[in-house]
């Protein structure tokens, strides 16, 4: 079996904002991470961790303040103009709520197809048609194409955002919380035609989810973000029986699902610190019941501890691959 080669390289990625009271929030801190062609990488954490931000750096909606975005080879942070409005079509975004996304006053074939018609891709007389087409790629009826949008359920509407962002045919598609909203029945349904989807077309996925151990089961990768920073990326097999990093086993034990220890005690944990003042050392030292000396005064390193999996913690030194 031939390798995967990445079709997208994060490299040393850092975004800052400012904030109203003259100080910097560090939203992303350093971050460096591959996708693989045909492949589920999945970014996890709290809210405010920085996986939204980092998704919308890749879909160009968020400039980076330093670091290197690679599609292909080409650092898409460089781009201007209409490169950069090209290169939108290899890399799409299904958003959390459609509804941000969608113009309430468009049909559903005015919305499915005004990517296209941006690019000068088809005409006006076989807008129709492609509307159907795509319509029935996401498991949707073909009449729903003269329906409006407000018309619709929150999981049909994820479908018609689904099937707007694979009409340029992209290479990259983002799904940025695009099951968080819905019902456990339809969640299934929509993680299941993503899946589909993406093994038909040999579609690259970046999967921004809070359920771990959904992505778990479905994603190749995880990347596991605090604070700004990534503190583990694992194999998705892996993650919830062999991963490392403190915080990563208190996502994993705090969420409820069928099969857990209902026995065992879920522990509390402290607050946060504040993204707007982290002090120095480990980001998560403050709620980290294994935090020694030196996690007050350097923050870890990303090292290799086995196989495609890397910890950020004092407490693994790492080892050859």
């Amino acid at each position: 079996m031939s390798k995967s080669k990445n079709i997208l390289e994060i490299r040393n990625v850092t975004k800052k904002f400012n904030t109203p009271n003259n100080k910097v929030l560090t939203a992303c801190d350093n971050i460096s991470l591959e996708f693989e062609e045909g492949k589920i990488l999945a970014i996890v954490g709290e809210s405010g961790c920085g996986k939204s931000t980092l998704m919308k750096m890749i879909v160009q909606l968020e400039n980076v303040t330093s670091g290197e975005i690679l599609y292909e080879g080409e650092d898409i942070t460089k781009l201007k103009g209409e490169k950069l409005r090209q290169n939108r079509r290899h890399i799409q975004m299904v958003f959390q709520d459609p509804n941000t996304s969608f113009n309430p006053r468009m049909k559903v074939r005015d919305i499915i197809c005004e990517p296209l018609f941006n690019f000068g891709l088809i005409k006006k007389n076989q807008r129709d048609d492609i509307a159907k087409e795509f319509l029935e790629m996401v498991d949707l009826p073909k009449d729903f194409s003269n329906r409006y949008i407000h018309n619709m359920s929150g999981g049909q509407r994820q479908r018609i955002g689904i099937a707007r962002a694979l009409t340029l045919n992209p290479k990259v598609v983002i799904f940025d919380e695009s099951t968080s909203a819905l019902d456990v029945l339809t969640q299934k349904k929509i993680i299941d035609l993503i899946i589909k989807l993406q093994k038909e077309k040999n579609i690259t996925i970046g999967l921004v989810c809070h359920d771990i151990h959904l992505v778990s089961q479905i994603s190749d990768k995880v990347a596991v973000m605090y604070l700004g920073n990534l503190v583990e990326v694992i194999p998705g097999r892996k993650l919830q029986g062999e991963c490392k990093h403190p915080y990563t086993q208190t996502l994993i034990s705090s969420t409820f699902h069928l099969n857990m220890n209902y026995s065992k005690k879920i522990e509390n944990i402290k607050e946060a610190e504040n993204p707007i003042d982290i002090s120095k050392g480990c980001p998560f030292k403050n709620r980290c019941k294994y935090s020694i000396e030196i996690c007050k005064d350097k923050k870890p390193e990303l090292k290799l501890v086995s196989k495609n999996h890397y910890v950020a913690c004092h407490l693994n030194n790492g080892e050859e691959e």
